[in-house]
């Protein structure tokens, strides 16, 4: 772990970067107050800090002070404040300013040692305690098998789409993709191998939106793209390319490969005022009923003949 000794004493820099360095710690340098803010301000600066009460331009008060004002827009550092003054009073000072401990210059090294280590274990744990909401926030917004999003954040998506273009009155595509035959997919190849086959299907379609398309794990076997500023002749353009970038090389597992197709359908926006998801939804498939309905593995978008014929419709397949 990298710690950042702040000190104006030659003296005092040396002896507790020499300390810190035989106790394994990396050591970076600062001699006022301003150098080690401009060091902290950087990527990656370090997170444990021994800090001089009394600094020539800004103090270890002050500069306690900027590290908490920083909040949660930079990870937390741990700041030791070393001084000669003694008392209550003063302890109760440093603690309101922001510093984690205080210790009293001249000080035992085994002591400083064990601050130091208090101190290492403290952001040990905050790492991982960051570590493990981000994971569970993942898993929250995921879904468990493709890694894409998953049916809810990707409808939340859309929802915040949709809003951005009633505001700048621009189209927003929705692409409801299904894969065909899964079912016999399963029934004769098995069911690790169609889940590869969802995998892998979700890796393609990924890597060939654009960084703010989404795409998601609608349902089952079902996926669902979200394009923004995209108007119908492009997004069908969009969706004939990824339905040949599915179907024309084959998924391969365990020995096993199988070209698989999808069945897909396309809506646009209108942008004409609530239940826009419902109705985009509904239209998109609708879209996708046709396409099975005139022998899968093709795109057809939202018309009022293919609204009709959804009505009473088949489980897609």
């Amino acid at each position: 772990m990298q710690a950042l000794v702040v000190d104006d004493s030659a003296v005092y820099r040396k002896l507790i970067g020499d300390h810190l360095r035989s106790w394994g710690f990396g050591v970076t340098l600062a001699e006022t107050g301003s150098e080690a803010w401009r060091i902290l301000e950087e990527p990656n600066a370090p997170k444990l800090v021994l800090l001089d009460w009394v600094l020539p331009d800004l103090d270890g008060i002050e500069l306690c002070q900027r590290i908490r004002q920083a909040g949660s827009s930079s990870p937390y550092v741990y700041v030791i404040l070393l001084t000669s003054k003694e008392g209550r009073q003063n302890m109760l000072q440093a603690m309101q300013a922001g510093a984690d401990d205080y210790l009293v210059k001249p000080f035992d090294e085994l002591e400083l040692k064990a601050r130091l280590l208090v101190g290492k274990r403290i952001l040990d744990l905050q790492e991982e305690l960051v570590s493990a909401r981000e994971s569970m926030r993942h898993a929250a917004t995921h879904d468990s098998l493709t890694g894409l999003t998953n049916r809810g954040e990707i409808l939340a998506m859309l929802e915040r789409e949709l809003e951005r273009a009633r505001r700048e009155r621009k189209p927003v595509a929705v692409i409801l993709c299904d894969v065909d035959h899964f079912k016999n997919v399963n029934d004769t190849l098995g069911h690790l191998f169609g889940d590869d086959a969802l995998r892998e299907i979700g890796k393609r379609l990924r890597a060939q939106l654009r960084v703010y398309d989404g795409v998601g794990r609608y349902g089952g076997e079902e996926f669902l793209m979200v394009l923004p500023s995209c108007d119908l002749p492009n997004a069908l353009l969009r969706a004939n390319e990824l339905r040949e970038i599915i179907a024309n090389t084959p998924v391969v597992c365990s020995g096993e490969e199988r070209l698989i197709t999808m069945s897909m359908g396309v809506a646009v926006s209108r942008c004409d005022g609530k239940n826009e998801v419902e109705t985009l939804l509904n239209q998109a498939d609708a879209g996708l009923y046709q396409a099975k309905e005139n022998g899968r593995n093709r795109i057809e978008h939202f018309t009022s003949a293919a609204k009709k014929a959804a009505h009473g419709r088949a489980p897609k397949s």
